[in-house]
């Protein structure tokens, strides 16, 4: 597991970010940029996955990250299902769900990982380090 000062430098925040840019993307063309419900919904999703990795990351101890990562994993599965709904509408083709259902997963899985090490890790977070030594 790679250190990281930054929750720029978490490679599943990356991944949702690229996740996130693409579902902007698609929800903009066709029939989807019409369906204004399902397009915020699946959008807000995304941002989520972003957003709680990120605001995790910035959490004092390591029960906080990882409950914020546990929130990132499920809107990732959030994501994906409304994924179904497109693709179930014809908003979206079989490949394009694919692409990006498989990019749920992989994010999902990486949030579990993380989510793993901090149960197992030594360190509780910066609130338990102290500064005066």
């Amino acid at each position: 597991m790679g250190i990281f000062k930054r929750f720029e430098d978490i490679e599943a925040w990356q991944k949702a970010r690229v996740m996130t840019r693409e579902i902007y993307q698609i929800a903009e063309t066709g029939k989807f940029s019409r369906d204004y419900a399902l397009g915020n919904q699946v959008r807000d999703a995304s941002v989520s996955v972003m957003g709680n990795i990120a605001e995790g990351s910035e959490r004092d101890g390591n029960g906080e990250f990882h409950q914020f990562l546990s929130f990132a994993k499920a809107s990732a599965a959030e994501v994906r299902s409304r994924l179904y709904v497109a693709l179930d509408a014809g908003y979206i083709d079989q490949a394009q769900f694919d692409q990006l259902a498989g990019q749920t997963i992989e994010i999902g899985a990486m949030l579990g990982g993380l989510m793993n090490y901090l149960r197992k890790c030594d360190m509780k977070g910066r609130k338990f380090v102290r500064d005066d030594k």
